[in-house]
């Protein structure tokens, strides 16, 4: 059996793999239907214990992300899929399930890059932001600005989410997603950054402002012009603390939510435009009067 990585504790190298297998699902590398890769490859690719690697699959399944069945492996039953609003598609008003990797792509073949986001964690949203530095170094796309606001919740807020099902006051599920956004936002900003030190980004600009809000949804608004939005689902399911210990909590989804997409159209009273023009002006308002540094 493969043993952890030396120096590294249980809960750290649960986060490392959990964070890999996350990122994989937003990014497709594993797509709607797919099966995982074996156990016994997943620990020997990640050098970690194979209960390890069942733990991870059980946060998956219990996010409902992955459904495993004894002898068949584990499927992915759920993905970040952007639904088109009526009218909204980019070509002729088309309409349907996309995928968001896609559309975020899209957006960063602009010259002029900008992405503001409002969520919960910055989970999903860093590893779109790594896919997309990946495509700028190998010159698939060249853009010569990204300038990137996150809105987050205020780190002082008692949220009603996570929260431990038989003890709401343990501060223990809170704590844990300041870590995992802590963890993300650090990452998604030094990706971007990277990219103009090492002179393939002509300008960077990544902010990220606290609000006293809590996400009731997930808003994306791109180039100002193509909004993503879709609300947070509330669910019953086990979380893993950093100490290893499993309890049952209130969560949402978040790699799991459902998306509409939203596209500005020439005619400004189309519902994309109005819809895309709404959303610009709310975070710009809660930006500039509500949010803090």
């Amino acid at each position: 059996m493969v043993g952890e990585r030396s120096g590294e504790g249980g809960g750290s190298e649960f986060r490392r793999v959990s964070d890999a297998l996350h990122s994989r699902l937003v990014d497709g590398t594993y797509p709607l239907d797919s099966l995982l890769p074996p156990q016994r490859e997943l620990a020997r690719e990640f050098d970690v214990s194979r209960d390890t690697i069942q733990r991870v699959l059980r946060e998956l399944i219990s996010e409902g992300l992955v459904r495993s069945k004894q002898g068949s492996g584990s499927r992915v039953v759920k993905a970040q899929l952007a639904h088109m609003s009526a009218g909204g598609g980019r070509a002729g008003g088309s309409t349907g399930r996309v995928s968001l990797g896609p559309i975020i792509g899209a957006a960063f073949e602009a010259s002029r890059v900008t992405l503001d986001v409002f969520t919960l964690t910055s989970e999903s949203l860093d590893a779109h932001i790594r896919v997309q530095a990946e495509r700028i170094r190998v010159r698939a796309i060249e853009p010569e600005r990204i300038a990137v606001r996150i809105l987050l919740p205020s780190e002082d807020l008692d949220l009603p989410y996570p929260r431990a099902k038989d003890d709401p006051a343990d501060p223990r599920p809170q704590l844990r997603l300041r870590d995992i956004t802590r963890r993300h936002t650090a990452s998604l900003r030094n990706a971007l950054r990277d990219l103009h030190t090492e002179g393939l980004v002509a300008e960077v600009d990544v902010e990220v402002r606290r609000v006293p809000l809590t996400p009731a949804f997930k808003l994306y608004v791109l180039n100002g012009t193509e909004a993503l939005h879709g609300p947070y689902e509330v669910i019953e399911r086990r979380i893993q603390l950093d100490d290893g210990e499993e309890i049952d909590a209130l969560d949402v989804l978040g790699l799991g939510s459902a998306l509409t997409h939203y596209v500005r159209e020439e005619d400004p009273e189309s519902q994309g435009a109005l819809f895309v023009s709404s959303m610009q002006a709310w975070f710009d308002s809660c930006w500039t009067l509500l949010a803090k540094s």
